[in-house]
């Protein structure tokens, strides 16, 4: 796939969790950018739980099937604005946002920062996150047997 139909966007030192956004990866990645908003946003009212698969330890099962699973929201939030960004970067390129799917999506540890705190200071862990969406392409039905 030729990079005239990809689209990027990368959020660099983001104040939130890297476990929370590894499993959010886990859980919005290969679905359409519209749906995964949606999907956030229920995640956000709390009518949606992620579902947590590596980081679950002590975590209780949620309604749904879903297994062991949290709400959040902080993470959501940042991951919600990052789509965003990622559909309008898309639609500057000229490619239709309502056929984009999130093709890569990962979280990595960033920097650490030194925040002040009671005692003296403290450091303050980010989280870098790049998604890449792409144009799902449709197929076109041959003619065949009827």
């Amino acid at each position: 796939m030729a990079n005239e139909h990809i689209a990027k966007v990368i959020g660099r030192n983001l104040p939130i969790s890297k476990k929370h956004s590894v499993e959010i990866c886990k859980f919005i990645r290969g679905k359409s950018v519209e749906r995964s908003r949606d999907m956030l946003a229920k995640v956000m009212q709390q009518e949606m739980a992620v579902p947590f698969g590596t980081f679950n330890r002590d975590t209780g099962h949620r309604k749904g099937g879903v297994g062991p699973g949290r709400y959040p929201n902080k993470a959501s939030k940042f991951f919600i604005e990052l789509l965003n960004s990622l559909e309008a970067n898309a639609t500057h390129k000229g490619l239709d946002s309502n056929s984009l799917f999130i093709k890569s999506i990962m979280a990595n540890k960033g920097s650490t920062i030194w925040h002040p705190g009671r005692l003296g200071r403290r450091r303050m862990r980010t989280t870098n996150v790049e998604i890449i969406a792409a144009e799902r392409e449709i197929k076109e039905k041959k003619e065949g047997r009827k």
